[in-house]
């Protein structure tokens, strides 16, 4: 069943790095009738592309490290580890954030690229949806320290076995929702990935 709404109010309330935007909302109600009018602050932060750079013959994971300006009252130490990941700028496609990402922050070229799934960020009050992406990699060559100076990047590149990257999994190190659902994924595609690459 379709359930109408509306936005009675909309305006920009901050405008930043990021863009806050504030609505005034009513929707019909489950139980009849419609909901009284109500706000909410709306992060607006663009929506992402993510990837999982994995060498199925290596049996390798590369993951990134960087200092995350979100994490710095949750956690001692703000560094997380993460996958691959960049804002979609307008009229760019997927693949190709998925593929320009891969060279800045990891300097990997990507020789395959498989959806994986896309998903809301925090829909509760942000508008961001990422899209992560398994790509196959050769991780012969691969590590160091990368990103782009002029967007203050400053990332860590480290390739570890599968089973390093399931400790880390499991162990919470890897502590941010697009890398556990990656190599969750990865987890559960690993033997499929292998086998077409004819290990």
């Amino acid at each position: 069943m379709n359930y109408g709404w509306r936005i009675l109010e909309h305006q920009i309330v901050f405008q930043g790095y990021f863009r806050i935007e504030k609505y005034r909302f009513e929707h019909e109600l489950y139980g009849g009738g419609w909901s009284r009018p109500f706000d909410r602050e709306v992060f607006e932060r663009g929506s992402a592309v993510a990837v999982l750079p994995y060498d199925p013959l290596r049996d390798r994971v590369v993951l990134i490290e960087q200092f995350r300006a979100g994490a710095v009252g949750a956690r001692e130490r703000p560094w997380l580890k993460e996958i691959v990941a960049g804002i979609i700028e307008p009229g760019e496609a997927e693949d190709s954030v998925a593929r320009r990402e891969c060279r800045e922050e990891a300097a990997c070229e990507l020789q395959d690229l498989q959806y994986i799934c896309r998903y809301f960020v925090s829909p509760g009050g942000s508008t961001e949806q990422c899209t992560i992406f398994y790509g196959r990699i050769d991780s012969e060559g691969i590590g160091g320290v990368h990103g782009l100076e002029e967007e203050q990047e400053d990332i860590r590149v480290e390739v570890v076995d599968y089973e390093q990257a399931m400790q880390w999994l499991d162990d919470g190190t890897v502590d941010s929702a697009v890398g556990i659902i990656a190599l969750q994924w990865l987890r559960l595609n690993r033997d499929r990935l292998r086998a077409e690459a004819g290990v």
